[in-house]
């Protein structure tokens, strides 16, 4: 349904009801997505990590309406990750290539 026919077919009192419903339940639509996504993926980072620091979901959530980063900053990003949990990296660009 487009924006326009939302207007037409929501009337205030339903918006307002709706309204409420989310601030008890939490966010709907593509953000609650996001949080059940980040949930899973902090559980995940958890229960592989080795001692040091814990992830919180905040460490996986997508932010909204903040400049996103490049594709170089994305996977320096991820190596951090990567050696903070232990890990090796193999493959193009990564340590051990002869």
């Amino acid at each position: 349904m487009t924006v326009a026919d939302l207007d037409v077919r929501l009337g205030s009192a339903e918006l307002t009801e709706w309204m409420a419903f989310e601030r008890i339940t939490g966010p709907l639509g593509r953000r609650r997505h996001d949080i059940q996504a980040a949930t899973i993926a902090a559980t995940v980072a958890n229960a592989n990590r080795g001692k040091g620091k814990k992830f919180l979901v905040s460490d996986f959530l997508l932010p909204y309406g903040v400049e996103r980063k490049s594709p170089q900053d994305m996977l320096a990003t991820i190596r951090g990750i990567n050696r903070s949990m232990g890990g090796a990296e193999h493959g193009p660009g990564g340590r051990g290539q002869d």
